[in-house]
């Protein structure tokens, strides 16, 4: 049987620590938060490891490392209204509701929706609103966001997502590499936190990771002559 305390301990030393995630509070909640109770049943083994865990439906649970420093760059603060896009089984969503005020998160696939709204009321996290919808078009409903979090890779991040977070606001996702293959598990992409001022936002390249990326956020076709 998986000693799940170890496996987190091992994370938090092995993964987390060695790969500039510093933030005392969310190495904390990361070492305290079973990542395992987020996955199915027959994936729990696994959901240690240092790699994307595969949902099904070409959705992924988000390899340790890279979701860290992606909440990490948040710099997220307990007054704040955080959105998660693509929030899958609400582990993403879980973290960040340790460390603001509330979450909402936008999953499209509803059997992950209520997955993700199962496991939150078995852990009593309670600030947590989940919503069901078009990942690209966020929750409009609950905007402005302090802090966006977008759980996977996407070629572009759409301006009704960027309308939807504050001024002053942070959003951090990975910015898919070359579209000829944009959902190969592994296909390098770059982590990105944009910055929104003045109406504008605009990002700066955090580090390299070969995440997943996610249905719905091709850029729209180019008419050529």
């Amino acid at each position: 049987m998986t000693d799940f305390a170890l496996a987190r301990r091992n994370m938090v030393d092995s993964q987390l620590r060695p790969n500039r995630v510093t933030s005392s509070q969310l190495l904390a909640v990361m070492g305290d938060l079973p990542r395992e109770r987020f996955l199915p049943e027959a994936l729990r083994a696994v959901a240690y490891a240092d790699d994307d865990v595969p949902l099904g439906g070409g959705r992924y649970l988000m390899e340790p490392m890279v979701l860290a420093r992606l909440i990490q760059a948040l710099q997220a603060g307990q007054t704040d209204r955080a959105l998660v896009v693509a929030s899958g089984r609400g582990y993403g969503a879980a973290l960040l509701a340790r460390l603001v005020k509330a979450v909402t998160a936008v999953e499209s696939d509803r059997a992950l929706a209520a997955a993700a709204e199962q496991t939150a009321k078995e852990l009593a996290v309670t600030n947590i609103t989940q919503v069901v919808g078009p990942l690209e078009q966020a929750a409009i409903a609950n905007a402005p966001y302090d802090v966006i979090l977008i759980e996977g890779a996407v070629q572009l991040v759409p301006q009704a997502i960027f309308d939807q977070l504050a001024d002053g606001g942070r959003l951090t996702t990975v910015i898919a590499g070359a579209p000829a293959a944009p959902a190969a598990p592994g296909a390098l992409g770059v982590a990105q936190l944009f910055i929104k001022e003045g109406g504008v936002a605009s990002g700066r390249p955090l580090f390299d990771a070969g995440t997943p990326s996610l249905p719905g956020f091709a850029p729209p076709p180019r008419f050529t002559f």
